[in-house]
């Protein structure tokens, strides 16, 4: 065992952390599995992770700080540019005397050229402290965010006009404050988990928000004098046709935000004070997702796999625009690619690429529409079919025809609610008794804001007011009421990611027979909750008593 292996056991045992039984036993394991002690105590789960680099750095003599809980006054901060700092992977946090306190993970806090650099920098002695690179990387993200940069290039916008280039590669490393300004407009977006970048133009400026957990954010204004070029560089990118501003435009653009792809879908639209610009970031992580990280309750995910797994039928997710169902369809697809299944998709536009899945995009200016691909695809003999979405008779009753004909259909419909189902295919000029043989399930959802863990606070709810707003405990699950409050962590937002709520009806004898009678949406929901199925606000009432969301937030999403 060598010297720092044995320094790093000694803090930990300093610490209270493990036994020294715990220790001779790790010892003994390492020298078998030919690793160190300090890395078979982590896999056996007996110290964390956090805990060992906090061990390892102090055994080195230098001090750990948790990043994430400093309070750093502006005029540390502002000793380094934003840019500067993520280049070096670290935040000035104090100024002792003299002497500027720095803190970075252990392999920079090593490194004597970084020192050096930054003391020429900053102009100060440099003093190195250490903390988990994840959080440097995240506090760098709430420190030095893009507001005051980007309102520093678009004075350098206003005032070189000759430095404006529409025409630049987007991967330029070119100092042209236009596409400096659009390459740090789509990192912010990025960096911040936005779902979009809103580039609206006013009478008076250009309007920037983000939406963030479904919640449009505003962001610093850009100025009227350069929308022309911002609207025109973004076209351009985009692979949009700059000369066209009176049509609606559809296009994709890839960029490399810390050395990962992220593909954003770009849609243009004619208003009147000139083009609006919409990017939709398409996070790549939620086509690997698994059902089990979608917030299904068990119950629900039960009945939903049930549902999918039969081998014929037609399974709809419905909802509104941004409610999550497109991740729920590719979750659902990635539980049933096999070798032996042939899957096609047909989508307007293909979001998310999947290996091992045929993904065919709609051109309707080609006459590829989702009923003629549709067409073709029952040709190419596939066992599962997902369409993106049933938008008019033809593809509804296409769709309902392959699933009584051996195939399994999964696809969506905007409805408010899983029942709304059966009305609106009827509504469609679907028969019927063709829906009611054909579905197997329909399951509606909405997102709902998560509390942020680090932050959110316990909360006594009176009687009176949970009674307003017609709060039920769910039976066996003891209710915890929490409350948003804020931190670095949560952007002082209180919220942190979404937590999906659902209801998933599958279809029986009794909620067919009152499809065949056209029975409203009410009967068919009475029906269905008759039946064991838990409702969107039923299940919103349950995240809440699990202290995942609050009561205002279901309230806010489920009229």
């Amino acid at each position: 065992m060598g010297t720092m292996s044995e320094s790093v056991l000694d803090v930990i045992l300093s610490r209270g952390l493990v036994t020294q039984e715990e220790v001779d036993q790790a010892i003994v394991e390492a020298r078998k599995n030919g690793e160190s002690p300090v890395r078979s105590l982590v896999s056996k789960g007996v110290i964390t992770k956090k805990q060992m680099i906090k061990a390892t750095v102090e055994a080195a003599g230098l001090q750990f700080v948790e990043i994430m809980d400093l309070t750093i006054s502006p005029m540390v901060a502002n000793l380094l540019t934003g840019d500067q700092a993520r280049k070096y992977g670290v935040i000035p946090i104090d100024l002792v005397g003299d002497t500027v306190i720095i803190a970075t993970d252990s392999q920079t806090a090593a490194n004597w050229q970084v020192r050096e650099d930054l003391q020429a920098i900053t102009r100060y002695p440099v003093s190195f402290v250490c903390a988990l690179k994840s959080e440097i990387d995240t506090r760098l993200n709430l420190q030095y965010r893009a507001e005051t940069e980007l309102g520093e290039l678009v004075r350098d916008m206003l005032h070189d006009e000759q430095a404006i280039d529409i025409f630049a590669p987007v991967a330029s490393t070119t100092d042209a404050p236009l596409v400096r300004y659009v390459n740090l407009l789509l990192g912010q977006g990025i960096s911040d988990k936005a779902s979009d970048i809103h580039v609206e133009p006013s009478e008076d400026n250009i309007r920037i928000r983000f939406r963030i957990d479904g919640v449009l954010k505003e962001m610093a204004p850009a100025p009227k004098e350069v929308q022309a070029a911002l609207i025109s560089r973004l076209k351009i990118i985009s692979d949009m046709d700059i000369a066209e501003r009176r049509v609606p435009q559809d296009g994709r653009l890839t960029v490399v935000v810390d050395r990962k792809k992220v593909d954003l879908r770009v849609n243009s639209i004619p208003t009147v004070w000139g083009e609006k610009i919409v990017m939709r970031i398409l996070d790549n992580s939620a086509a690997q997702m698994e059902l089990s990280g979608l917030g299904f309750s068990p119950d629900n995910l039960v009945r939903w796999r049930d549902s999918y797994t039969r081998p014929y039928g037609m399974v709809i997710v419905s909802g509104p625009t941004g409610s999550g169902k497109s991740t729920t369809l590719y979750a659902t697809l990635n539980s049933m690619v096999r070798p032996e299944v042939n899957i096609v998709t047909v989508e307007d536009p293909v979001e998310y690429r999947i290996p091992g899945i045929n993904q065919v995009q709609t051109n309707a200016k080609a006459g590829l529409t989702f009923a003629s691909a549709l067409r073709s695809i029952l040709r190419a003999d596939p066992d599962i079919i997902l369409i993106g979405e049933i938008r008019d008779h033809e593809t509804a009753r296409i769709a309902i025809e392959s699933a009584l004909t051996g195939h399994m259909v999964l696809t969506t419909l905007h409805t408010n609610d899983a029942p709304s189902v059966l009305t609106r295919l009827t509504e469609m000029g679907i028969e019927p008794f063709l829906v009611s043989s054909a579905l197997a399930c329909a399951s509606g959802q909405r997102l709902a804001r998560r509390l942020c863990a680090e932050c959110k606070k316990p909360v006594k709810i009176a009687p009176s007011d949970l009674a307003a707003v017609e709060f039920e405990y769910t039976p066996g699950v003891e209710a915890t009421f929490f409350e948003a409050v804020g931190c670095s962590r949560c952007a002082n937002t209180g919220f942190r990611g979404r937590v999906g709520l659902h209801e998933v009806m599958t279809m029986t004898e009794e909620l067919a027979a009152l499809a065949i009678r056209n029975a409203t949406s009410d009967e068919v929901k009475a029906q269905a909750v008759a039946q064991g199925m838990r409702t969107l606000k039923q299940d919103g009432w349950l995240k809440v008593a699990q202290g995942a969301t609050t009561i205002p937030e279901v309230l806010r999403i489920i009229a």
